[in-house]
């Protein structure tokens, strides 16, 4: 296992997991050094030689874009900078998220086209890697001009201002610094404009919700897949013709994972007592498959993003140019989100479908799937719970990337408003996986009452689930079983 990462390789998915999951520690090469110092170097003597305009290094910000400032104030200025715009609010971002924040913050100041010292990038990496994170809040950002809010909360610890995380709660971060023998950071021209500036915050929720994605796609298939044993299905759909004749690689990929999980099971084979089966099951490897492919596409979309420079200006050290232009605009981010949401909430909605006919007293399996319904309600309510978190997550698809609000006076008078994106998919996504719980249960239970023989994947899933959930005789409280649930799926699956 490999304890370090070294900054400056191009980022990928898997790469960003490892360093997160594995604990992997971030150094910097030499290599990495080098062009960013000289990216400092060109900025330095820009500044010094030239009494040319640069925006946020000796000018204001935003509509402040005029307002000249004097040399001796422009380190100031970028204290001040982080100050002003630390105003988030709401509940706090959850620790994984502000870490991967800090991480993506490095690696694109790590690019050399920021024009900040080495200095900050080791003492934010310092960070990093004694688990120092700063606490940052949901609200505040407009998703353009850069996450300005949160990565101004994410900023202030260097200067001993703002809080961390620790294991006894949120602590202030100057009591922390002191016992950890850290020295502020004394920030210098651009370094503020650089810290504030980017996508990180979209981003690094982007990040979070794709890797958890990528899992829940085939924890999808695999759940849907003890509901086709359970509810008696047909095998035909499932054929790889179909595939062929509609070439969509996600919808193959789910008749492979179908087919997969069921190898060597004779029920899914043998049941052709009904001609066709409802579109919940019949239509999976469409509508699963449309959600794979939506998927795909935003892991496209957010490595293009990682591996990109998203602050303002941007230095060019080898062309000799400073340029002020967009690249800390969060539409690419913003609706590539709002097609996730959806997408996942479709996973969702057809699941909630399979609930609604397993528990329908329909093919040989009794009402709600308990014996003695009318005394016992069973898993009746089970299917209300669904169909209400199913229509919240409609209601959370509602896109974000479409609306727009001026700020800054008319400078900033059109924004992404990915951050509210970033939120609204990151709901989704735990929306989805109490879902995904409910129908676990709903489908372990009709498989047991109908006394299938399933294949080898299944059975052992179903084995290891019933350590958590029991098969259930008789009324009891469920939420505690869908709650076990939901950790069985994060942890267990």
């Amino acid at each position: 296992m490999n304890k370090f990462f070294e900054l400056g390789e191009k980022l990928n998915i898997e790469k960003i997991a490892k360093v997160l999951f594995e604990n992997q520690k971030l150094r910097l090469s030499k290599t990495v050094e080098s062009k960013i110092s000289k990216s400092r170097s060109f900025l330095e003597k820009k500044i010094s030689k030239s009494s040319e305009k640069v925006y946020g290094v000796n000018t204001g910000f935003g509509s402040l874009c005029d307002t000249e400032i004097k040399k001796k104030d422009i380190n100031i200025l970028q204290e001040n900078l982080i100050l002003s715009h630390a105003c988030g609010t709401g509940d706090v971002v959850p620790k994984e998220i502000a870490k991967l924040m800090l991480l993506l913050k490095i690696n694109s100041l790590c690019l050399g086209f920021s024009g900040v010292r080495v200095s900050l990038i080791k003492h934010l990496i310092s960070f990093y890697n004694k688990d120092l994170i700063p606490v940052i809040y949901e609200q505040g950002s407009l998703g353009a001009s850069g996450d300005l809010a949160p990565l101004a909360h994410m900023s202030l610890p260097l200067i001993g201002r703002g809080e961390f995380y620790s294991k006894k709660g949120i602590k202030k971060s100057k009591n922390i610094l002191n016992k950890k023998g850290l020295n502020l950071y004394r920030l210098s021209y651009k370094e503020g404009l650089a810290l504030i500036n980017g996508t990180q915050f979209m981003l690094s929720y982007s990040v979070w919700v794709l890797l958890k994605s990528i899992k829940l796609n085939k924890v999808s298939d695999l759940i849907a897949s003890i509901s086709l044993e359970a509810f008696s299905c047909r095998a035909e759909p499932f054929s790889k013709l179909i595939s062929l004749v509609r070439p969509y690689q996600g919808q193959l990929d789910t008749i492979n994972n179908i087919l997969n999980n069921l190898r060597g099971s004779k029920g899914i084979h043998l049941n052709n007592d009904f001609v066709q089966d409802p579109y919940s099951f019949r239509c999976i490897p469409q509508v699963h498959g449309a959600t794979k492919d939506v998927v795909n596409y935003f892991k496209k979309i957010i490595e293009i993003e990682i591996n990109s420079v998203t602050d303002n200006p941007i230095v060019f050290e080898k062309e000799e140019k400073i340029i002020s232009g967009g690249n800390f605009h969060g539409q690419p981010l913003a609706m590539s989100m709002d097609y996730l949401a959806i997408a996942l909430s479709e996973l969702g909605n057809i699941s909630e479908r399979r609930v609604y006919n397993l528990i329908s007293g329909q093919r040989n399996l009794p009402k709600y799937l308990i014996n003695n319904s009318g005394l016992n309600s069973g898993f009746m309510i089970t299917q209300y719970t669904a169909a209400s978190i199913v229509s919240q997550n409609k209601q959370l698809c509602s896109p974000s990337s479409v609306d727009s609000i001026v700020s800054s006076n008319g400078q900033e008078d059109h924004v992404s408003m990915g951050a509210n994106s970033a939120l609204k998919l990151n709901r989704v996504l735990n929306n989805l996986i109490k879902l995904l719980s409910i129908e676990l249960m709903n489908a372990a239970q009709a498989f047991e009452i109908s006394n299938k023989k399933s294949s080898r994947v299944i059975n052992s899933l179903l084995k290891k689930y019933r350590n958590d959930v029991p098969f259930i005789e008789s009324d009891t409280d469920l939420y505690i079983y869908i709650f076990r649930g939901i950790d069985f799926i994060n942890n267990k699956i």
